[in-house]
């Protein structure tokens, strides 16, 4: 039987190692700073093979090792880009392609990224959570639920505590990588659509 967290002390008091899935550089860093400043031990995960382009991946990579530096965070595991194995898991929902944000294509993308993670952490003896709930972009009920079907599963929600606020201060001073869209192709055409 899973234990359950009842309240947001009970995951400050849980010392064990985490493996933190990070989207990007700037949303690691205030959720990296709140795990160091609850003396929770963690290693990053870099599995991001919904972003549209290798190119896209190299950068925000970059961006998490500089985060991870400032932190004297020793250790980012990086999962290998595969973008056509994420396209065929998205592509199960119906019209996946046509589908705005915040829709049930995205709902499917977290649910490829968060069993990634549950998988590495599991296979490291480790709990995981995601840097994704610091954004305002994406609904942490949503992310919170879909980790909530892996027994390793830490819920925090990293938009509490001014989570997003600190981590666009952070990303600014250390002057890493700011990327304006979601990563995949579908989100850039959506904020391209969205500009014009």
């Amino acid at each position: 039987m899973r234990p359950t967290i009842t309240s947001p002390s009970d995951l400050e008091r849980d010392k064990t190692p985490l493996l933190l899935h990070c989207c990007c550089g700037p949303c690691a860093t205030a959720c990296v700073e709140r795990l160091l400043q609850e003396e929770r031990p963690c290693a990053l995960y870099f599995s991001n093979s919904n972003l549209d382009t290798q190119e896209e991946f190299d950068k925000r990579l970059d961006a998490l090792q500089t985060v991870a530096r400032h932190f004297g965070i020793q250790e980012v595991v990086v999962d290998p880009y595969r973008h056509d194995l994420w396209l065929q898991h998205v592509s199960q929902v119906p019209d996946y392609d046509k589908l705005p944000e915040h829709s049930a294509r995205c709902a499917k993308c977290f649910q490829w990224s968060l069993e990634r993670a549950a998988q590495m952490a599991n296979a490291r003896g480790e709990k995981f959570s995601t840097s994704l709930t610091v954004s305002p972009h994406k609904d942490s009920k949503v992310l919170l639920a879909i980790g909530a079907t892996h027994d390793n599963f830490a819920p925090y929600d990293f938009k509490k505590k001014n989570g997003f606020l600190r981590s666009t201060i952070i990303a600014r001073e250390l002057n890493i990588y700011r990327q304006n869209y979601c990563g995949c192709e579908f989100s850039k055409a959506s904020m391209k659509h969205d500009n014009e």
